[in-house]
């Protein structure tokens, strides 16, 4: 059997390390592991591979992979693998959401305290050796204690949930909207919604945490009528991915206080664009696609992969399986 490691990425955490090529080879020995760091001429190695660990293939090049049987991405969004001749496939398709649940989670919540007490803000006026304790309490969002509120969680999957027990243990009330209710509430959530009530979370929360795959369903699921349901003095919090998000009804809702403020790890465009008008919002808290960043990355990408790679060879279910009609 082939398995291919196809993947390229200008960031290099996100390029898979030699070891993890090296301890496959180990780990597997009776099987042929290829690694390509790059796409040129992609559709050869493609032609007999059988698995293939890779962040996206075009409808081209997954046309000439037809001994193709199961695809994982090390990533938590498989939006990109949304074309038609990929879902009406039998390949089977398993992400990194396990993987990256952990730090996504503690990111969001550094951002929820970055925003309740204004260290954005304070950040700032430390950079111009100016003392701004009242400019820091009058600024918009204003400061406020987390414990006693309310956090409005849009998805309760690997990230949610982990969000959720993180924000329970912090004193916050947290709400949640999924798209199957009937699955119930996970631990520390009091309220679980279906996406016909979004308004109903967005107007009762003080946060709001996108953390939803992107779908058909969830692109643009929030503009400027959804912002204009959330409490004015509210804040948005994004790492999903920046299409869950109609980023100029933001910047409008923003610069006009109509919510309290945001912070944003994901965009639509990305790394963002230089002349972009969020990074001169005041009341906004950028960081890099960073959420997920953490040393042992691939050491828990390599615990989930070969794993699944043992559970493949045995005919046994796979690990963070993703239904491809879905999206997640």
């Amino acid at each position: 059997m082939k398995i291919l490691l196809l993947l390229h990425h200008r960031f290099e955490l996100w390029t898979l390390p030699l070891w993890f090529v090296e301890k496959l080879h180990q780990d597997f020995p009776d099987h042929e592991v290829v690694y390509r760091d790059n796409y040129d001429g992609v559709e050869e190695y493609l032609r007999d591979a059988e698995v293939a660990l890779t962040l996206s293939l075009r409808p081209d090049q997954f046309k000439a992979a037809t001994k193709l049987k199961w695809i994982h991405c090390p990533a938590a969004a498989v939006h990109q693998f949304g074309f038609p001749e990929f879902v009406n496939s039998d390949v089977i398709l398993t992400n990194g959401s396990t993987v990256h649940a952990a730090a996504v989670a503690e990111h969001v919540v550094a951002l929820i305290l970055a925003l309740s007490k204004n260290l954005h803000i304070g950040a700032r006026f430390q950079q111009k050796h100016v003392w701004g304790q009242e400019q820091v309490w009058y600024a918009q969002p204003h400061i406020r204690m987390v414990a006693g509120a309310t956090l409005g969680l849009i998805g309760l999957g690997s990230i949610g949930r982990a969000v959720a027990k993180h924000a329970s243990g912090l004193g916050m009330r947290v709400i949640a909207v999924r798209e199957h209710p009937e699955k119930g509430k996970a631990e520390g959530v009091d309220e679980v919604f279906p996406p016909s009530q979004l308004e109903t979370l967005l107007s009762r929360s003080d946060y709001v945490v996108l953390a939803t795959p992107v779908t058909s369903q969830t692109e643009q699921l929030i503009g400027a009528k959804q912002l204009s349901q959330m409490k004015k003095d509210a804040c948005l919090i994004n790492v999903g991915r920046g299409q869950l998000v109609d980023e100029s009804a933001l910047v409008s809702s923003l610069r006009e206080t109509r919510i309290g403020g945001a912070a944003l790890d994901v965009f639509e465009e990305e790394p963002l664009p230089v002349d972009s008008p969020l990074w001169d919002l005041g009341n906004v808290l950028i960081t890099p696609h960073t959420g997920g960043l953490e040393e042992n990355l691939w050491a828990r990408q390599y615990e989930l992969f070969s794993e699944n790679l043992l559970r493949y060879l045995k005919h046994q279910p796979l690990r963070a399986l993703v239904d491809k009609r879905e999206g997640y």
